[in-house]
C-alpha cells in the first residue's frame, strides 16, 4: 500500500520502482556521509557555516538525484553537474572547495546507485587522506614565521630598493607581490611575503620601515593565501 503512494504516474511493469524502505536507507546514508564530510573538512578550517551545511546535504541530493533517473548514470551526473555549479555562478571558489563539493557529489551518487558500503568506505578513505594532506599544509608553517606585509607609501618614493636593507636584516625571504595606487595615485600600495628571521623583534622591524615610508599605514598579519577565482 505504502510503495503504491509513492509510485510514478509514468511508472510501468517493465521498471523497477524504488521501494520506500530502499529510499530512506539511502538517504540516512547519504545525510551521515555528508555529516561526516562536513566535520572533516570543517575540523580547524576557516569555512562558513553556510558552505558546511551544503557540503552535508549535497550527497543525500545526488543520491536522490541519481535514484530517481532509475539508474541512468549519465542523466543523474548531468543534472547533479548541473547543481554543483550554482555555487560556484555566483560566488568565487577555491580549489579545495571545488574538491570537496566533488568528493560530496561522488559519495552520493555511489549510494544512489545502491552501493551503501562502497559509498561509505569511498567517503571514509577520501575524508580522512583529505584531512591529513590539510593537516601537513598546516604543520609546514608551524612557526608562524611567514606574513604579509602591507606597506603604504607617497607616490614620489621609489619603492624598488627603497626597503631592501630592512628586509634583508629581518626577514629570511621576501617576494614584492603585487602593487597599487590609492588616494587618487597620491599613494602606493606595497604586498610583500616575507618570512621572518628567527627572533627578530617584529615592532623594530615595523619601526624601521616606518622611517622610510614616511610613518603612513605598514600592515603585518598572517600570510594571505590566495584566492583561486572560478
Amino acid at each position: 500500500m505504502l510503495n503504491n503512494i509513492f509510485q510514478g504516474i509514468f511508472d510501468n511493469a517493465s521498471q523497477n520502482v524504488i521501494s520506500v524502505g530502499d529510499f530512506l536507507l539511502c538517504v540516512a546514508v547519504s545525510l551521515a556521509i555528508g555529516l561526516f564530510l562536513a566535520a572533516v573538512h570543517g575540523y580547524k578550517s576557516g569555512y562558513s557555516q553556510s558552505f558546511l551545511a551544503t557540503l552535508a546535504l549535497l550527497p543525500a541530493v545526488v543520491c536522490v538525484v541519481i535514484m530517481m533517473v532509475n539508474g541512468n548514470v549519465g542523466a543523474g551526473v548531468a543534472v547533479a553537474g548541473a547543481f554543483s555549479l550554482v555555487r560556484f555562478r555566483s560566488a568565487p571558489g577555491t580549489a579545495q572547495e571545488i574538491e570537496e563539493i566533488f568528493l560530496a557529489m561522488g559519495a552520493g551518487l555511489v549510494a544512489g546507485m545502491g552501493y551503501l558500503a562502497y559509498a561509505a568506505l569511498f567517503a571514509v578513505i577520501l575524508g580522512m587522506a583529505g584531512f591529513v594532506y590539510h593537516w601537513f599544509c598546516q604543520r609546514r608553517d608551524a612557526s608562524g614565521r611567514k606574513k604579509t606585509l602591507h606597506i603604504t607609501i607617497p607616490e614620489n618614493l621609489d619603492y624598488g630598493d627603497v626597503f631592501e636593507e630592512i628586509l634583508e636584516e629581518f626577514t629570511g625571504s621576501h617576494t614584492l607581490m603585487n602593487v597599487k595606487t590609492s588616494n587618487m595615485g597620491s599613494l602606493f600600495k606595497l604586498t610583500y611575503q616575507v618570512e621572518m628571521k628567527a627572533g627578530v623583534s617584529e615592532k623594530e622591524f615595523i619601526d624601521k620601515l616606518r622611517v622610510r615610508n614616511g610613518n603612513l599605514e605598514i600592515m603585518l598579519s598572517r600570510v594571505e593565501s590566495p584566492v583561486c577565482e572560478l
